[in-house]
């Protein structure tokens, strides 16, 4: 039986999250994603040694930067799973679709002008 995740959930597949570039992260909210969570190899095992490690202070440089100019550094988040972690993945897509669902539509989105759809953006390495 296949996980089902919310439809809201829009699935992004990299080869490494190592590869995800900050410009990339905010580049996906301004296109319309109200909330982004990057899901890597379990640290220390990267098939790409350190590209988990990578995104995660990509991530986080977000998180600085939507502080510093008065966002909510909650839209965006980062998240180690193994490949088998499909339940886990689930409950993730889950949490990060109500965490969205409470701070609502986000205020960079060109989409969210006069709409109250709301869209999370997960991006995920095919390990």
């Amino acid at each position: 039986m296949r996980a089902q995740y919310p439809a809201s959930i829009r699935i992004i597949k990299v080869p490494c999250t190592g590869k995800v570039d900050l410009i990339y992260l905010l580049k996906t909210f301004e296109t319309g994603a109200d909330g982004v969570y990057v899901v890597g190899c379990e640290e220390g095992n990267c098939h790409f040694v350190a590209g988990n490690l990578r995104a995660r202070k990509r991530v986080n440089r977000v998180k600085e930067i939507f502080k510093q100019i008065g966002l909510e550094s909650e839209r965006i988040e980062m998240f180690n799973l193994s490949a088998g972690e499909g339940t886990k993945f689930v409950k993730i897509a889950e949490e990060m679709t109500e965490r969205i669902k409470n701070l609502g539509p986000s205020p960079i989105s060109k989409k969210n002008i006069g709409s109250d759809n709301q869209e999370t953006v997960s991006i995920n390495s095919n390990s």
